[in-house]
């Protein structure tokens, strides 16, 4: 009987002392996927992205990732068929719809070694787009130009 309140009080112990360690420890964050992974295109000709999918390089800026998110903003803003769905400080999600009510994902990531930001333009619905998505970064690339830095 003693042996057992003497396992039973290590036990709980063990189980204090190891939940005190680890609510000191902070959380560790997922690993940030690579931009290929993170902007790859499905094997449909409905997506480009500016890392060899369609051939469109990705947009530069200069200055910090704030600037460029600034500038991003700026140049989406001027877009009404775009919503920004989310975004934080290196990223962007903004959906675009068509006037035939299709709806395209245009994802953006801030690479503020390189100040670039790259970029995945894809239709959420059908296989081919017609080229859209080619012709809205097209489009997209100009206005970003256009944009004071």
């Amino acid at each position: 009987m003693k042996i057992r309140l003497l396992f039973r009080a290590v036990a709980m112990a063990t189980v204090g002392l190891a939940a005190a360690v680890h609510a000191d420890t902070p959380p560790v964050p997922p690993p940030t996927p690579s931009l290929p992974q993170a902007l790859a295109c499905p094997n449909s000709p409905n997506c480009v992205n500016s890392l060899g999918v369609g051939d469109l390089g990705p947009l530069a800026y200069t200055g910090s990732a704030a600037d460029g998110m600034a500038r991003l903003r700026a140049t989406l803003s001027t877009f009404s068929d775009a919503k920004v769905e989310r975004a934080d400080e290196v990223s962007l999600t903004a959906i675009f719809t068509t006037r035939l009510g299709f709806r395209d994902e245009v994802v953006f990531l801030i690479d503020p070694s390189t100040q670039r930001i790259h970029f995945r333009s894809r239709s959420l619905v059908g296989y081919y787009d017609f080229g859209k998505n080619r012709s809205r970064m097209e489009e997209v690339t100009s206005a970003f130009l256009r944009q004071q830095p």
